[in-house]
């Protein structure tokens, strides 16, 4: 698993951009599965659980992720039997994130890696994965606090020349 360091705040961000943590962001708890788990196990249960990924665990530890990608591209794709272990498509080599990182070393993480979900430890423990679209939700509530006291006082104002 790799952690990539802090690199400090983005240049230019405005004074307390990126103080909300990982933790509060991501989604948890994370769905995890045994590296024993078949393909077929694995894909119904991302069907059930409505996820993109899992994270492939043993006795606590972060083993690897799966993505539905990796299903269809290493799995179906290679040919390999519904049966097979689902440690044979995962990806072994983790970027992660920490609980209490700020979102901005997320940001950066994100672009760096050009992944699209990374999973969140705490102590080393996975307790959750962070995704991109869970940083654009956050992007859009943020815009909305500050925009809808804006856009309703416009909305207030009359329309037409005063």
């Amino acid at each position: 698993m790799t952690h990539l360091p802090p690199a400090g705040p983005l240049p230019g961000a405005p004074s307390g951009a990126g103080q909300v943590s990982v933790g509060r962001l991501m989604t948890a708890p994370p769905v995890t599965v045994a590296p024993d788990v078949t393909l077929a196990e694995a894909t119904r249960l991302m069907a059930e659980t409505a996820v993109g990924s899992l994270l492939v665990v043993a006795d606590g530890t972060l083993l690897g992720i799966v993505t539905d990608r990796d299903l269809a591209l290493r799995g179906l794709g290679e040919g390999l039997p519904l049966d097979s272990r689902i440690d044979a498509v995962m990806s072994p080599r983790v970027v992660t994130l920490d609980a209490g990182d700020e979102i901005h070393e997320a940001y950066r993480t994100f672009r760096r890696t050009g992944v699209r979900r990374l999973p969140v430890l705490d102590d080393g423990r996975p307790v959750g994965v962070l995704t991109l679209d869970d940083l654009l939700l956050d992007v859009f509530r943020r815009l909305a606090d500050l925009l809808g006291p804006v856009a309703w006082s416009v909305l207030r104002e009359p329309p037409g020349p005063q």
